[in-house]
């Protein structure tokens, strides 16, 4: 195994030592002291099961096996989830076919950060991810059931799932996605797009015409974002079926996966002799595992919030120094957009999730020593599902080779020796890049400052015409307790644009770039934010910034002296209109952007004693 790898996980491991020890004691004493439906009242289960069928009330009150929970966050407004309508019906029925039941326990929301990519309801969009978790674990409060399956796909609805899934990690879990859409309009032909209507060169009418022909039917988004993240992110740790992530919804091999999802689920809870809890299969080492898949893959930056926010609800404490070595030592092995030009289509094709496994694996890259939904290890995770004669889905195929090398590679000739993630650290605090997607030649920055309180004044300022030169935008006020870090991928063309000029552009900022983030160099999260006493808020327009991704620094060439004696700006005070006012208890709760940007205190609830 790598020493990086190995050095990191137990590092990890000693860390977190106490407090996941206190999380693994509380869900044995859950298990212990209020195991599903067995410790109800007759009242209690006959509300439970009183609008169930004849048949299923029987098999439920008999308590010899299992009944499962369905948390679903399907809405048919939003392509990802639109498939997930008839996923309960099969759920059911496959589950009657084994002698078990299941029930929908409740749904989340699923907002769409595509929808409200600029818009005021982006402000809701990160602290959605917490009243995911809190609707799971109201529906799941019931305690009448023996697994637990996670419908989810998009950018904050399956780390809050998982965050809500980990409170009942005494029960085995079993997540099982939607699948992509089939491929549009070329992703990069959309982001020439975008910037062509930046720079005014088209209009609303052709820009409308081509985000349609990316983004054209029901499933996930093509692209490489924080939704498709998950999808590697929840194979990595082992609680999704194999290969599972990026196939076509409304497929027979789709609905077949769902099928034997269940039944996997099944087999794994305590009535069927062979329990196997959620605590066991979330683990520092898968918990590592993930953080390697993001890695090499050149994932979304919003899991550097996500994996460290779902791991402290596991009682595993991960930070982002940990994701810095271990993208040292981890090779880039996929480009797909925005990290190259494939959409996740093409990577499906070219040897996907299976082909990764492989080659991680065979670089000794991975924590071998784990526990999957599919028993020990990951070898599992190594083939491809495909359809039987029987229309069931068998794990058969394994792939010896890329089919494609401009898309994924072997471990022996990656596309970069390391992976697509850098820590930033200098006075102004820490904050993360994504450099996979970034050419060599415009990771290193050093510039004047231009310092704006909102993304709209960037833009504003770049039709004026006022941004024709070298700078870095400092975009602040943008974090979790300041407006709920919403994503400002709305710069992204007008940077663009500049940066194809000629012009060294960079930003920095407290706030969240997209999943989708692309070649601009942004150094994001900064983290203290500027509205908790980051430095943030005593720049001044003018002020020299280094910005060096290569060397992991972000710097203002401004004194120690000079900074303490200036007075810190004030935020803004903007209009709650859209539902946000609602949130304002969530921001004032809000933790710091280096553990997750939660609100929940696991600290607290699993630190030492």
């Amino acid at each position: 195994m790598n020493s990086v790898i190995e050095a990191v996980t137990q590092r990890i491991i000693e860390r977190s030592r106490h407090s996941r020890q206190a999380y693994l004691n509380l869900m044995r004493n859950t298990m212990e002291q209020h195991p599903p439906k067995k410790r109800l009242s007759c009242g209690n289960l006959a509300h439970a099961y009183a609008a169930c069928g004849q048949s299923d009330k029987q098999t439920i009150r008999l308590m010899q096996s299992a009944n499962i929970s369905i948390t679903t966050a399907f809405n048919d407004m939003l392509s990802a989830h639109q498939p997930l309508e008839t996923y309960p019906q099969i759920i059911k029925e496959t589950a009657r076919a084994m002698g078990s039941t299941a029930q929908v326990a409740g749904g989340v929301p699923a907002m769409c950060d595509g929808v409200t990519q600029g818009q005021p309801g982006m402000e809701l969009s990160l602290f959605s991810r917490e009243v995911v978790a809190m609707a799971t674990a109201v529906g799941l409060s019931h305690n009448m059931f023996d697994g637990n399956m996670f419908l989810g796909v998009c950018d904050k609805i399956v780390p809050g799932m998982l965050i809500g899934a980990l409170q009942f990690g005494h029960i085995p879990g079993v997540f099982v996605p939607a699948g992509p859409m089939p491929s549009g309009i070329p992703n990069k032909e959309k982001a020439k797009v975008r910037q062509q209507y930046a720079a005014g060169i088209v209009g609303e009418d052709k820009l409308l015409e081509t985000e349609s022909a990316s983004y054209h039917s029901a499933g996930t988004c093509t692209f490489y974002g924080t939704a498709n993240t998950n999808q590697m992110m929840v194979e990595m740790l082992g609680v999704q079926l194999p290969g599972s992530s990026f196939v076509y919804p409304g497929t027979e091999l789709r609905d077949a996966l769902t099928r034997a999802a269940v039944e996997k689920l099944v087999k794994i809870t305590d009535s069927a002799g062979n329990y196997r809890p959620l605590y066991e299969v979330i683990t520092e080492k898968s918990i590592v595992n993930s953080i390697i898949g993001l890695l090499a893959t050149g994932g979304s930056t919003n899991h550097t919030l996500h994996i460290v926010a779902v791991a402290r609800a596991a009682g595993i404490e991960v930070t982002w120094a940990d994701m810095d070595e271990l993208s040292r030592a981890v090779p880039l092995l996929a480009r797909v957009y925005p990290n190259g030009e494939a959409d996740v289509n093409q990577f499906q094709q070219a040897g996907g999730m299976a082909y990764l496994v492989r080659e991680l694996r065979s670089g000794g890259l991975l924590n071998e020593d784990v526990v999957t939904i599919m028993g020990e290890g990951l070898e599992a995770y190594e083939k491809e599902p495909m359809l039987n004669d029987k229309g069931q889905a068998e794990w058969v195929n394994d792939v010896p080779v890329s089919r494609d090398d401009t898309v994924v590679r072997p471990v022996t000739s990656p596309f970069d020796k390391e992976g697509g993630l850098r820590l930033l650290k200098g006075n102004l605090g820490q904050g993360v890049i994504k450099i996979s997607a970034v050419a060599p030649e415009n990771r290193v920055v050093e510039a004047p400052c231009i310092v704006f309180e909102a993304q709209e004044e960037l833009i504003a300022a770049f039709k004026r015409g006022e941004l024709e030169k070298d700078f870095v935008a400092v975009v602040r006020f943008q974090g979790p307790s300041a407006n709920g870090m919403p994503e400002l991928h709305k710069m992204t063309p007008p940077l663009g644009v500049l940066q194809d000029k000629g012009f060294k552009v960079a930003l920095v900022t407290d706030g969240r770039m997209s999943g989708a983030s692309g070649k601009v160099p942004a150094g994001i999260h900064l983290s203290p934010e500027a509205s908790k006493g980051g430095l943030l808020n005593k720049l001044r327009t003018g002020d020299v910034i280094r910005f060096d991704a290569e060397a992991g620094v972000i710097q203002a060439l401004v004194s120690d002296e000079e900074l303490a004696a200036r007075e810190p700006a004030v935020q803004p005070v903007v209009e709650q209109n859209l539902g946000r006012s609602l949130f304002g208890g969530l921001r004032d709760l809000a933790g710091v952007s280096l553990q997750g940007g939660t609100v929940f205190d696991f600290e607290r609830e699993f630190g030492e004693k």
